[in-house]
């Protein structure tokens, strides 16, 4: 697929978001605040912003308090402590080694010798991205009504949840040849911490089934959806997201809805080597 010029649309609204971003970089910001700047969903932005621009929004933004305690440093008159302070460090010595793996020597001696810093650039499009071997299908698929299960804390630890809901079905006689296990992720891992990261392990289920201790019903929304089925490892999703999100979803000239991405387990993990693992990747679209 050739980058075409609803990626271009797309970058305009992310350059729109940094410099949003740049003129408030001491004000507490939310994902939510900067996804509407650039008319983004907010479920998907975090995933398009590191896409387009090789980098979270957290990282954009120590980049860019960085930039700016360098032209103190080169012209103003703040103590190196001060200027640590201002660019949001607690520390002299966290500032000297974020400042030092950035510009390549200490904040004292770049004063000194009064060098100017590059000027901060965004990454630009990763070409790679079109290599990888993936297609998208735009679907349209019926709503799921499953049981789900909260998890809370790093998504990497899901698979304790996914085990808990199985061992719950299985004595039911709730689990079969047609089980369906979905996945929905509602926080970015990058920029949120990790305690705080809010997922769903699911099962579609009889309807007549009773929800066991902490679980609930949900629906996950039907409706025209960009489908990317990823074989592989689960530890290697993230190649398919950034396809999708960062090559697919800017070249096609669809807008992603305003409801999370769902994944769903096509085949059975617990019998299968991980290299044949099956996850379709499902992206709601407006």
């Amino acid at each position: 697929m050739a980058r075409s010029s609803t990626f271009d649309q797309y970058s305009a609204r992310i350059e729109k978001v940094v410099a949003f971003l740049s003129e408030r970089l001491d004000q507490p910001l939310t994902l939510s605040q900067l996804a509407e700047v650039g008319h983004f969903s907010p479920f998907h932005f975090h995933r398009m912003y590191r896409g387009l621009m090789g980098e979270t929004i957290a990282s954009t933004q120590r980049r860019l308090r960085l930039h700016r305690a360098a032209h103190e440093l080169l012209k103003g008159q703040r103590s190196i402590a001060q200027i640590a302070a201002h660019a949001g460090y607690a520390s002299t010595a966290a500032f000297t080694r974020a400042f030092g793996a950035t510009y390549g020597q200490a904040p004292a001696m770049f004063r000194k010798r009064r060098v100017a810093p590059p000027e901060f650039a965004r990454a630009d499009y990763d070409p790679t991205l079109e290599n990888l071997m993936y297609t998208a299908q735009i679907s349209t698929i019926a709503p799921v009504r499953a049981i789900a299960l909260p998890h809370r804390g790093e998504y990497s630890s899901i698979g304790a949840s996914f085990q808990r809901l199985y061992g719950w079905a299985g004595p039911k006689g709730l689990l079969g040849p047609h089980t369906r296990g979905f996945g929905i992720f509602y926080d970015s891992p990058a920029d949120t911490p990790a305690e705080q990261l809010r997922a769903d392990a699911c099962l579609m289920v009889p309807a007549d089934s009773q929800p066991g201790e902490g679980m609930r019903w949900i629906e996950i929304a039907g409706g025209r959806h960009a489908v990317v089925v990823h074989t592989g490892p689960y530890t290697e999703l993230s190649r398919a997201y950034d396809w999708l999100f960062c090559h697919w979803l800017p070249a096609s000239g669809e807008e992603a809805g305003d409801a999370p991405v769902h994944e769903e387990y096509l085949n059975d993990a617990s019998r299968l080597p991980p290299e044949q693992w099956q996850t379709a990747i499902r992206l709601p679209l407006k």
